[in-house]
């Protein structure tokens, strides 16, 4: 299909694909430039043993964390076993792979593939909680980042404490649904592009509306996504996903409106174009039919911000800082749990401090009567025009003014304008008996410590307060403004 739609594409094989003669065949067959081999780092049994290791694993493929992943050996083991790939790839193929992808790579090893080996482009999973017994939550959220030399999942503020190797996000998330679901269960559902899914990346109007927002919808430097999947999921399972997602896929691309290449060529483009991580959004202006929602991904090598609008109302239900000195506990040593996490810094957490129906986030509110109201408004207007930052006008309703939203990538201005002397501010609010991070709420800064990390926000314009009842703190303008620095000092 790829063939027929001229359509090239990236595969990436795990090492009992790779030593298979029938892929060796197949994949040496395809025209180089158009079709990239590279290496997928799931870890089997036959990899582990020609590293000289024992394998601890259930079956001859493991998903386990402490198993079938890099996570799960030390440094000195994880060499053993990248020389062990590279060297057979190398003798399969005539050359070392350029880009590597998995559910996640530690720091040590891509580090480590970097310098020996020159690899340029890398991958990793979507956001997800508890998925397969993988949590990555809070990162950058789509696009790509450069990572920090000591944690893989966090993005890096400076050239020279990151890996310069950008890692991109795999799987298009539904910008909407997918940051939420699950809140009712332990663990997340899947709604992505990937075409097993007969609710999202198997289903026409699902793919339709995605890549309508993906192409449409303000991106600031560029957006991405990657259509694909693990062929472990076999031909019946994606084939209708497929026969929807590469016709159109083959049309956009003719209208001038995607780029479709391999992994290492974007990788090359991503390195030539940026030295550090670049601020990117992803935007929904339409949902899926029946629906009101619209949000906003705001992403940059500081944080990452989310917003939400649904039923007039609007909610900031997501941020979280990044901090390159925030390291990972397994750069340097091997999980022991069959699970892994992997977080950065919270602020407001949507999903985590959450109950079905009763759900986080900063509001917007105004005391209207005497009394405290969620703020109404239309449809956001958002832009993109002006390089390196996103504005959003979002008209109220009642109030006759607009809020204007501006982000940059170390700060976030929030200003109403024409709505007279009205009493407004964001509260934030959660589900109740979760552990938060926050240690002190002052005036102007709020100073929060996760996992040992300590970490805060500050405010260039406008007032923190803790007003009591189920409100954790309040965020009041001055002059109408709320300017925040969310650089977390860096």
């Amino acid at each position: 299909m790829m063939k027929k739609y001229k359509l090239g594409g990236t595969f990436l094989l795990q090492y009992d694909a790779l030593m298979d003669a029938r892929y060796q065949r197949l994949l040496k067959d395809l025209p180089a430039g158009t079709f990239e081999i590279g290496a997928w780092w799931e870890l089997p049994q036959p990899l582990i043993e020609k590293a000289g290791l024992k394998w601890r694993g259930r079956y001859a493929w493991d998903w386990h964390a402490d198993v079938g992943f890099s996570t799960g050996y030390t440094p000195q083991e994880r060499e053993k076993i990248i020389d062990v790939y590279m060297a057979d790839f190398k003798n399969i193929f005539g050359f070392y792979p350029k880009s590597v992808a998995s559910w996640f790579i530690d720091a040590h090893s891509l580090n480590y593939m970097y310098e020996k080996y020159r690899i340029v482009a890398s991958a990793n999973c979507k956001d997800q909680y508890g998925t397969d017994g993988y949590t990555l939550w809070g990162g950058y959220w789509n696009q790509a980042y450069y990572p920090s030399k000591i944690n893989s999942y966090m993005p890096a503020q400076n050239e020279k404490n990151q890996i310069p190797v950008p890692i991109f996000r795999m799987l298009g998330s539904d910008p909407v649904r997918q940051y939420d679901t699950g809140i009712n269960f332990s663990r997340q559902g899947v709604i992505t592009l990937e075409p097993v899914y007969p609710e999202a990346g198997g289903d026409a109007n699902w793919v339709n509306w995605f890549l309508k927002e993906f192409v449409e919808g303000e991106s600031m430097e560029f957006n991405y996504t990657q259509a694909g999947q693990e062929n472990s999921f076999t031909w019946d399972a994606m084939k209708k996903g497929f026969e929807i997602q590469l016709p159109l896929l083959a049309r956009l691309r003719d209208e001038k409106k995607v780029t479709v290449e391999t992994m290492e060529k974007t990788g090359l483009w991503f390195k030539k174009n940026y030295k550090i991580t670049p601020a990117t959004s992803f935007t929904v202006n339409k949902d899926l039919e029946n629906s009101d929602l619209k949000t906003v991904w705001f992403n940059s090598r500081y944080y990452r911000l989310n917003l939400l609008w649904e039923k007039g109302g609007l909610r900031v239900r997501d941020i979280h800082l990044f901090d390159e000195k925030f390291p990972s506990v397994y750069t340097t040593q091997k999980a022991t749990s069959n699970e892994c996490t992997f977080f950065t810094l919270p602020v407001v957490d949507g999903y985590l401090w959450s109950k079905p129906h009763q759900l986080a986030g900063l509001r917007f509110k105004a005391v209207i009567n005497g009394k405290e109201e969620l703020l109404e408004g239309g449809d956001p207007v958002i832009s993109d025009i002006i390089p390196g930052r996103l504005k959003i006008s979002w008209p109220l309703k009642a109030q006759k003014g607009t809020i204007q939203i501006d982000m940059n990538e170390k700060q976030t201005k929030i200003t109403l304008v024409g709505a007279g002397a009205l009493i407004w501010f964001l509260d934030l609010t959660t589900a109740g008996s979760f552990k938060l991070p926050f240690k002190a709420i002052g005036t102007r800064r709020l100073d929060a410590e996760f996992e040992d990390m300590k970490y805060g926000i500050s405010t260039l314009q406008g007032t923190f307060s803790k007003p009591g009842g189920e409100t954790v703190f309040r965020i009041s303008p001055e002059r109408n403004t709320i300017k925040l620095d969310l650089s977390n000092g860096n």
